[in-house]
């Protein structure tokens, strides 16, 4: 089996530029062809697989460039800013996403674990923080064929969907980015789940506090370890989740004002000063300047 067959599957499945859904639960399947700069996003815990053209993500300042020599394995809702700079009708860009569900993954690794299957920790892996690229092996090219080619037949999907879609999870688990992401969903890891309720809790006051009490540390200590996963001070990334978020939703169609309150801004003058001060335009500006063009996750 190839990349080259996924790319078969995965084009005869997308007819039009954006996100297709397949059928199957946290799995999606994308067409890009046109070039998109980098604009700001929110990756949720997912892995993304390109099998022609490349992406390209940025976090907090940190390039990755992605093609089809790599898949992009993100275990824990990140802000970025993310692009297809190079897609064209003569280089489309066709890839996979795959949501990586807590309450599929923690089991999972968990059970791993249990079946003395322990990885051992490279210096690579201590040292990815948001986001990793793994190199494609063959159980994970095998287990992504074999997932996607149910998409289309309800039955096949409904009968053999989970069990090949748990197939794909235990190849990632297993890959070059197994530990990083076995980390991410490991029972004891602290700064995983306040992320989640920080991504899950944008519209409400979040105290900084309050996470290093969840977390069971102090807050010099949860800032210090938050730091280390993320590349980011928990106050820097609980903002940077905020205007990302709200950034997408204005260039979706949202008002300013409806998207400063959805993401947790009382004040609207606050919230522009703050959008302004990271994207270098106020957020009316902004949004006027998006041709919403489809993105890809």
């Amino acid at each position: 089996m190839s990349k080259d067959e996924v790319k078969r599957v995965i084009a005869a499945q997308t007819k039009t530029n954006g996100l297709t859904e397949t059928g199957i639960q946290g799995v999606q399947v994308f067409r890009a062809t046109q070039a998109i700069p980098c604009v700001p996003a929110v990756y949720e815990p997912c892995v993304v697989a390109i099998v022609s053209g490349s992406k390209e993500v940025v976090l907090d300042g940190q390039r990755y460039v992605y093609d089809g020599s790599q898949y992009l394995c993100c275990p824990m809702s990140m802000p970025v800013k993310a692009g297809t700079p190079s897609a064209s009708p003569e280089t489309p860009l066709y890839g996979a996403l795959i949501s990586l569900d807590r309450r599929v993954m923690t089991p999972l690794a968990m059970e791993m674990e249990h079946a003395g299957n322990a990885l051992a920790a490279t210096k690579d892996s201590l040292r990815a923080q948001g986001i990793r690229l793994a190199r494609w092996d063959q159980g994970f090219t095998e287990a992504l064929l074999r997932l996607l080619q149910l998409a289309g037949n309800q039955t096949d999907v409904a009968v053999l969907g989970e069990a090949r879609l748990r197939e794909l999870l235990y190849a990632i688990l297993k890959g070059e980015a197994g530990l990083f992401a076995r980390q991410a969903f490991g029972a004891g890891n602290a700064i995983a789940r306040s992320i989640a309720h920080v991504s899950s809790n944008l519209d409400v006051p979040v105290s900084i506090d309050d996470l290093a009490s969840r977390a069971g540390m102090s807050r010099a200590v949860f800032h210090r370890k938050f730091k280390e996963v993320t590349t980011m001070a928990p106050i820097q990334f609980v903002k940077s989740m905020r205007l990302n978020n709200a950034a997408m939703k204005i260039a979706g169609g949202m008002t300013v004002y409806e998207a400063a309150l959805d993401v947790g801004y009382v004040s609207p003058s606050q919230f522009s000063r703050e959008f302004k001060r990271m994207y270098g335009q106020s957020p009316r500006r902004w949004g006027e300047a998006q041709q919403t063009p489809v993105k890809v996750s």
